[in-house]
């Protein structure tokens, strides 16, 4: 296998770009930053709110502060050397490829389903060659076996495809962190496919 030190080593040099820094892009992004992702890019224009803490990583005394300056505070107390480049801004289809352009590869965090649609179409557009890991489906609890991953090209969404946020079927901490978790994990396959790929064609 991939000695540990190889897969230190291209995670150190890897950029990636996460749009939202909600349930998903925020314990999404915890998860990369403990990997050891060399950069990470981050845009939002919302802030802290209470009655998202449950699924969101942050922290009641954040209440009112963006979510990029208390995303950044948090990642940094898991690595006080994580490079995290923080944009207060709402991500549009005109400054997509001002913010992600140098990520090798973006995850798409967005709640609403015209910001996801908008973001997509917009990523695949402007780049077809990067890889974009989108979420579809994560509302409620339970039913962990309807979770999974979808590929169309360059595009992978993680979720059941299927459960809609509503008053009934609330997005919860579990359900939505194993989204996340499934995105970050999915960042790194595809970042470390050319190393695992190395091991294989060795051992053959």
């Amino acid at each position: 296998m991939p000695t540990f030190n190889q897969i230190k080593s291209i995670l150190s040099k890897s950029r990636v770009g996460i749009a939202g820094a909600g349930g998903l892009g925020s314990n999404c992004a915890a998860h990369l930053v403990r990997c050891g992702i060399g950069k990470l890019i981050i845009a939002d224009y919302d802030v802290v709110s209470v009655p998202n803490l449950n699924r969101q990583f942050y922290f009641y005394h954040q209440a009112g502060m963006t979510k990029v300056e208390a995303l950044r505070d948090n990642l940094t107390m898991i690595n006080p050397d994580a490079l995290v480049q923080m944009h207060n801004a709402k991500v549009t289809k005109e400054n997509i490829a001002l913010l992600f352009a140098v990520c090798d590869v973006v995850v798409e965090a967005f709640d609403d389903a015209s910001e996801k649609e908008m973001f997509i179409e917009g990523m695949l557009e402007l780049f077809p060659g990067k890889p974009v890991v989108a979420a579809s489906g994560m509302a409620g609890w339970g039913r962990n076996r309807e979770l999974d991953v979808v590929r169309s090209g360059n595009l992978y969404v993680c979720g059941d495809k299927q459960s809609e946020v509503s008053e009934e079927n609330p997005p919860l901490s579990p359900r939505v962190n194993i989204v996340a978790a499934m995105q970050a994990n999915l960042v790194l396959e595809i970042l470390l496919n050319g190393v695992q790929q190395e091991y294989e064609d060795f051992i053959k």
